[in-house]
């Protein structure tokens, strides 16, 4: 039961956060979705990436009837798993020198729209899209521009549950999408009946809810846990009592036991008594009724390669480090030297180029050519919009500060310091000291100083001083002039007229 429970936890950590489909189909060992989504065609891959799957491959004639039966309702252009690597189509060939994203270059089912009137070499790289308004023909657009959606497609070889036959039921596939009457389903979907119990399909067989709390909340309504015994167990939200029937939907409680309890979060039944709990991402204190919050961070293990975690209040979030962004599921090395607007800053060795923010937010600047390759300061974190990118601080403090004792955030770095009468040792750590009542701050110096620095070199400094000096002199030596000149013009008499004689020296012996 517990490799099932594992393997029913991988499949489902592949449904990503962020992007969900709109529709979707599985049949035999494959599903594939519908995704309304703007987006170019490497944005749209990434997308079917972090969900486990690629962008769909239409090698066979049930592939088209299956894309023609998710496109039947919608407008627009949508990619399909075809593009062309690199120079310019060879209309002799049948995929005419295309492949799809799996590097596959074979298929048996082929349908052309018109050959493109793109220059040839092409400007940038070459996709297919597909749309109803021409009977889902293959289109050759530019791979950069922004298209209504995009179809992606997931393969399940093994432990895929037969669908639940004569019963009304509902089913939830790990990529995000919901069908009805499903004859396969992979692995991680989720069936609901319409009395309100659930099952879950891991290695070919349906397991009944409550199941492990890390899937899909264990197919509670509400909320799970675990009791004393570790097993999963359902509970409600105040004023709600689990439903005695099933275990997992909520009804109304008419005298709620938990109330008496006083617990921070929620209370659940255990044999004939009832205990405190708290929310994911908490446990609980001492007290067994206050609820504190678990540092997930603490395990280095919880975060993929060139990953780093941040911890935040009752959860915590996976982001790439700095110098890297997502791409197919995985956290690869941006280089920034490339391509860089600052690129006179960079060095791609591992991590940002040397930027300024001195805001808690600012506009990251982009590959004006790849929207999605962006640089921050260090000290700031990547988060990407649909429009536009942003650098947001993060705040130290809240996850991997070493302070000793206090911390303070700053734009793009942090600060440690001390009680009174503690001195600050090698940045970060606190000793008593002789002094009482002095509080000390040290800047513990993660990025390039947030000021720009001054546009005047030494050597025009030294040039002012110069200049500076001799306006001075020049202005000193003008005055002194006027004044002598003023001078003589008010004395207009000799000087015997003020009884005062001209002296010879009589040099004659």
């Amino acid at each position: 039961m517990r490799r099932v429970l594992l393997i029913l936890l991988w499949v489902l950590s592949g449904a990503a956060q962020g992007e969900q489909p709109t529709g979707g189909y599985c049949i035999g060992s494959m599903c594939f979705a519908l995704f309304e989504t703007k987006s170019d065609f490497e944005g749209a891959q990434d997308v079917c990436s972090q969900h486990r799957g690629n962008l769909m491959t239409v090698r066979s004639s049930v592939a088209h009837d299956t894309l023609s039966l998710l496109l039947g309702n919608t407008t627009g252009q949508h990619w399909i798993g075809l593009h062309l690597p690199k120079g310019c189509p060879d209309l002799s060939k049948e995929l005419r020198g295309y492949q799809w994203v799996t590097t596959d270059t074979s298929s048996n089912f082929y349908n052309w729209a018109k050959a493109s009137t793109f220059a040839c070499p092409p400007s940038t790289p070459l996709c297919i899209t597909v749309s109803k308004h021409n009977n889902f023909q293959w289109q050759e657009d530019l791979c950069e521009r922004l298209t209504d959606g995009f179809l992606c497609e997931f393969a399940f070889l093994d432990g895929r549950c037969q669908g639940i036959q004569n019963t009304d039921v509902f089913y939830t596939t790990p990529f995000g999408f919901r069908v009805e009457d499903a004859v396969s389903l992979p692995p991680g979907s989720v069936a609901e009946h319409r009395d309100g119990n659930k099952q879950g399909c891991a290695s070919g067989q349906w397991i009944g809810a409550p199941w492990s709390c890390e899937i899909q909340r264990g197919g509670c309504e509400h909320r799970c846990t675990v009791d004393p015994e570790n097993r999963p167990v359902c509970y409600c939200q105040p004023g709600f009592t689990v439903n005695p029937a099933n275990g997992l939907t909520c009804e109304p409680a008419i005298d709620d036991p938990c109330v008496k309890l006083r617990c921070a979060h929620a209370c659940y039944k255990y044999s004939d008594t009832f205990l405190c709990t708290c929310h994911e991402g908490f446990v609980l204190a001492e007290n067994k009724t206050s609820c504190v919050d678990l540092n997930e961070c603490s395990d280095e293990r919880q975060c993929q390669e060139n990953q780093k975690c941040i911890n935040t209040q009752g959860w915590f979030k996976c982001v790439c480090q700095d110098g890297y962004r997502l791409k197919g599921g995985t956290c690869v090395d941006v280089d920034e030297f490339e391509w860089a607007p600052w690129r006179h800053l960079c060095n791609n060795n591992t991590g940002d180029p040397k930027s300024h923010c001195g805001r808690e937010e600012c506009e990251a600047e982009c590959d004006p050519n790849n929207k999605y390759q962006c640089c921050c300061p260090d000290g700031y974190l990547l988060d990407e919009y649909k429009d536009h990118s942003v650098c947001t601080d993060i705040d130290e403090c809240e996850f991997d500060a070493d302070c000793e004792q206090h911390c303070e955030n700053s734009f793009g770095s942090y600060e440690c310091f001390c009680d009174p009468g503690f001195t600050l040792v090698d940045e970060i750590y606190c000793e008593i000291s002789g002094t009482i009542g002095v509080t000390e701050k040290v800047t513990v110096v993660t990025v390039a100083p947030t000021h720009r620095p001054s546009g005047v070199s030494v050597g025009g400094f030294v040039g002012i001083i110069i200049c500076t000096v001799f306006l001075t002199l020049l202005a000193v030596f003008f005055i002194h002039h006027i004044l002598c000149g003023k001078g003589k013009t008010d004395s207009p008499e000799s000087p015997e007229a003020h009884g005062l004689h001209q002296v010879t020296t009589d040099t004659t012996t």
